[in-house]
């Protein structure tokens, strides 16, 4: 039987049509990214290196793959753009393979279609990836002085109750296939993403100018920072490489601590409601 090559903007929104199957995805390479993928149930997937970034946790979740039997890389992040699977497929490079792929002949420098290719021959993973912590917690519960703030490792982890909290999420800023709709789905008091280096035609900070046509203020983390796919990190030493027009009219800038101006937004935000 022909395995089957599936491409994806996103592993968040992974169909039946994954399971045993080579993915091409435009989702960083990060833990939480890497643990989606194996819960779908891939046989081996390619992702993008978000520029690696701090801890190299652009790749971390490629590494920790190999662990579980999933063959994996990831394509450099100048090459294509992050959060557009077909892009990934038709110009991605690939800059980094776990043992598991490189024993396929998967290297540094393959274009992404033929590593696809040759991850066919990939058998089944032997185990799935764990990330063993709450993808999800409250950084700083709201009070008299201030809304919710809510860490999330990924957007996909967002809900409807997230509405009005300031959100701190350790995707990449780049809109899913480039629709604007999927900037955010919900109407935050404002949203914190990870740059992942910015990468091909800047697709990292797409999000932002998405969510201003919404009024909604939101930034990008340098990716050197804090660790992709990991809010936690981005709360501790994160700090703001890009801010849109709604939160620099609420005071943001670049250079500013994530923590500061989260903060500074969830003051805002409780003001506003009295």
């Amino acid at each position: 039987m022909t395995v089957a090559i599936v491409v994806a903007d996103s592993v968040t929104a992974l169909g039946a049509d994954a399971r045993g199957a080579v993915l091409v995805s435009g989702s960083h390479g990060g833990l939480v990214a890497a643990q989606y993928a194996s819960r779908a149930g891939v046989r081996a997937a390619i992702f993008n290196d978000a520029g690696r970034g701090l801890d190299d946790a652009g790749i971390a979740g490629i590494i920790a793959l190999d662990g579980v039997g999933l063959a994996s890389a990831a394509v450099a992040h100048g090459s294509s753009r992050i959060a557009d699977g077909p892009d990934t497929l038709a110009r991605g490079i690939v800059s980094f393979a776990n043992a598991r792929a490189a024993s396929l002949g998967i290297a540094p420098g393959m274009s992404c279609r033929d590593a696809a290719e040759r991850l066919r021959a990939a058998p089944m993973p032997t185990g799935t990836l764990s990330l063993g912590r709450d993808a999800r917690l409250v950084l700083d519960a709201a009070d008299a002085t201030h809304a919710t703030i809510v860490g999330l490792d990924s957007i996909g982890g967002v809900r409807d109750d997230d509405r009005g909290a300031v959100l701190v999420i350790g995707s990449h800023g780049a809109l899913h296939g480039g629709v604007a709709s999927s900037a955010l789905p919900v109407d935050a008091a404002g949203a914190f993403f990870h740059d992942a280096g910015g990468g091909r035609d800047g697709a990292g900070y797409t999000r932002l100018p998405a969510l201003d046509a919404r009024g909604i203020p939101a930034a990008t983390v340098a990716h050197t920072s804090a660790r992709i796919g990991d809010a936690r990190s981005m709360w501790a030493t994160g700090t703001l490489s890009r801010v849109n027009r709604a939160a620099e009219a609420r005071g943001l800038s670049t250079g500013m601590r994530v923590a500061d101006a989260a903060r500074a937004l969830a003051r805002r935000a409780l003001a506003t409601k009295r």
